[in-house]
C-alpha cells in the first residue's frame, strides 16, 4: 500500500463527489481511504419510555454520515470511516496526523466569491495540513 488518503464528508453531494475523487485517487495509488465526518459538540440526547431508551449524540450522527459515504464508494479500495471532534478543517488535520496520512482530499466548495474571502475548509486544510492536499473539483459541470 502507498499509504492512507483521508477525505472529509458532511453528507452533501459535493462532499460525496470529493469522496469519489478520493476513492479514485486511492485506487490509482494502491492506497487505502479513510472517510471522516466532523462534529463540533458533544451534545447527547436520551429518548425513551420505560426501560427502553436510546442515546443519540452528535458523534453518532457524524459517524453515520461517514459510514454511509464509505459504504457507497464500493470497489476494491480498502475504506474505513470515523467521526472526529472539531471544526471540519481541524478535524481532518487531526485525523490525518493520527492516521499518518499521505494525502487529505477536500472539495472546492465555497472557494469562490465570499467563501474565498471568509475562508473555507479547503483553504484551511491547504494552509495547515501535515501532508499533501488534493482539492477535488466538486462544482457542477454542465
Amino acid at each position: 500500500m502507498a499509504g492512507i488518503i483521508v477525505v472529509g464528508v458532511d453528507g452533501s453531494e459535493t462532499a460525496k463527489k470529493a469522496a469519489e475523487s478520493a476513492r479514485d485517487l486511492a485506487a490509482g495509488m494502491d492506497a487505502s481511504l479513510h472517510v471522516v465526518s466532523a462534529f463540533d459538540s458533544d451534545r447527547t440526547e436520551v429518548f425513551g419510555s420505560g426501560s427502553d431508551c436510546w442515546i443519540v449524540s452528535d458523534a453518532d450522527a457524524a459517524e453515520q454520515v461517514a459510514r454511509t459515504v464509505a459504504e457507497s464508494l464500493g470497489g476494491d479500495t480498502p475504506v474505513t470511516y470515523s467521526a472526529a471532534r472539531g471544526r471540519p478543517a481541524d478535524a481532518l488535520i487531526k485525523e490525518a496526523v493520527r492516521m499518518d496520512a499521505r494525502i487529505i482530499v477536500v472539495g472546492n466548495r465555497r472557494m469562490h466569491g465570499i467563501g474565498r474571502v471568509l475562508g473555507s475548509v479547503a483553504n484551511s486544510v491547504a494552509h495547515n495540513a501535515p501532508c499533501d492536499v488534493y482539492i477535488a473539483n466538486t462544482y457542477e459541470t454542465d
